[in-house]
């Protein structure tokens, strides 16, 4: 069943290295120096299970390298390619323990809500996008917080769950795919979830990392096509992030990450305050907009 995941991950990471490569290629955008470190640094993290998107948000947020509007889609598609390599050797160490119903089931499920929810945000207001960027990065924040304060569920040892509680962790899966166009990430959410259902958490990383491949690519090709996306941010995410991913897989593998988190956590609060400060002036003057229509009319 692991040959199930690792040939469609095969041919995606082709099909979509192939189309990240032409577009780049088309529009003859350099990598991003800066967005390398960051994707090196978040990917490296991200390996070790602390997480990429919130930090690389933050940044993106923080240093404005791209407009609000672009940073869900550009980091999802930048941080893409380290996913992969994280997925496969998630998938090659792990993946064999884990149910295979539970497994592929979660993956399609995440893959199905990525492509659907690619194409609304291209057409979801600017002060909607940063008003769930900014919930994310809080909710992120507030995750970061309880692991640090051993607050999240231990987990359990099972490598598999009831059929209800199976049937619950993939519907849910299939939201944190739609969520993950809009800079969401899915790592947090699963492994809380599948931990307080009595999963054992080492097993739940082959069921993030793969899910976050294969929507990746899937939902990154559409955004690519839409071309909503900063191409040279894109590069220096992945360029920086797939050797990070090997780096802390194989050579470092752990390390103490407590402190990292609180830092991690000043610089996502900052980050979310700055995005909920926009996203409700952008709603004022939308407002303002919708009013000022209706006068004239």
């Amino acid at each position: 069943m692991l040959i199930a995941l690792l040939v469609p991950l095969s041919l995606a990471i082709l099909v979509f290295g192939l189309i990240l490569i032409r577009a780049t290629i088309v529009r003859k955008a350099v990598p991003n120096l800066e967005a390398a470190a960051v994707g090196a640094l978040v990917s490296f993290f991200d390996t070790l299970g602390i997480g990429s998107f919130a930090p690389t948000t933050a940044w993106l947020k923080f240093r404005r390298l791209v407009p609000d509007r672009l940073i869900p889609p550009t980091m999802l598609v930048g941080l893409t390619p380290p996913s992969m390599a994280e997925s496969a050797i998630f998938l090659i160490a792990l993946g064999v323990m884990v149910d295979p119903v539970l497994l592929v089931g979660s993956v399609i499920a995440l893959l199905m809500g990525g492509l659907l929810g690619a194409p609304l945000v291209a057409r979801s207001r600017v002060w909607l996008i940063q008003l769930i960027v900014a919930v994310a990065l809080l909710l992120a924040a507030a995750a970061y917080a309880m692991t640090n304060l051993h607050w999240f569920p231990g987990g359990g040892t099972a490598n598999s769950l009831p059929l209800t509680l199976m049937i619950i962790a993939i519907a849910a899966n299939f939201g944190f795919g739609i969520l993950l166009n809009f800079g969401v990430g899915n790592y947090a959410p699963t492994l809380v979830m599948l931990s307080l259902m009595g999963m054992d958490p080492r097993l739940c990383f082959p069921i993030m990392a793969a899910g976050a491949a294969l929507t990746g690519a899937g939902a990154s090709i559409r955004h690519i096509q839409i071309g909503d996306i900063d191409l040279r941010i894109v590069g220096g995410l992945a360029v920086g992030g797939i050797p990070a991913v090997f780096v802390a897989a194989y050579i470092v593998k752990t390390m103490p990450l407590e402190l990292l988190r609180w830092l991690v956590i000043v610089v996502v609060l900052y980050a979310a305050a700055v995005m909920l400060r926009s996203a409700i002036i952008g709603r004022r003057e939308h407002r303002a907009e919708g009013a000022t229509a209706a006068v004239t009319s």
